[in-house]
Parts: structure tokens; C-alpha cells; sequence
């Protein structure tokens, strides 16, 4: 993986120190991977494969 530096709000950190507090993410990290997947996710990958393709989606889900 590679390391890169975001700056944000400091209300997004806050609520993301919050998910991490209440358990849903073991770091900010990693809430951050998962917000940044579900965005890529919504706005690349599914409009780009075919409706019957099943398989593809599996690959989503790797990264």
C-alpha cells in the first residue's frame, strides 16, 4: 500500500475518531479505505460492468 496525506475537516476526523471509538473500524485507516472503496465503487466500477456480469463484482470487493 501506499501512504498519502489528505487534508480534511476537522469534523470528518472527529466522526471518524468516533466510528473508530465505537468499534466499527479498527483505525482511521481503514475507514477511510472503506469510504474511499464505496466511492469508487458507486462512481467507476459498477457503471462500467455489464448487468450480468457476477463475477466482476467479486473483484470490487478484493480491493
Amino acid at each position: 500500500m501506499r501512504l498519502v496525506t489528505v487534508k480534511m475537516p476537522e469534523a470528518y476526523v472527529e466522526a471518524i475518531d468516533e466510528l473508530v471509538k465505537k468499534g466499527r473500524f479498527t483505525s482511521r485507516s481503514e475507514a477511510i479505505r472503506v469510504a474511499i472503496r464505496e466511492l469508487l465503487r458507486r462512481e467507476m466500477w459498477i457503471r462500467e460492468l455489464p448487468p450480468d456480469e457476477e463475477e466482476e463484482e467479486d473483484v470490487i470487493d478484493e480491493f
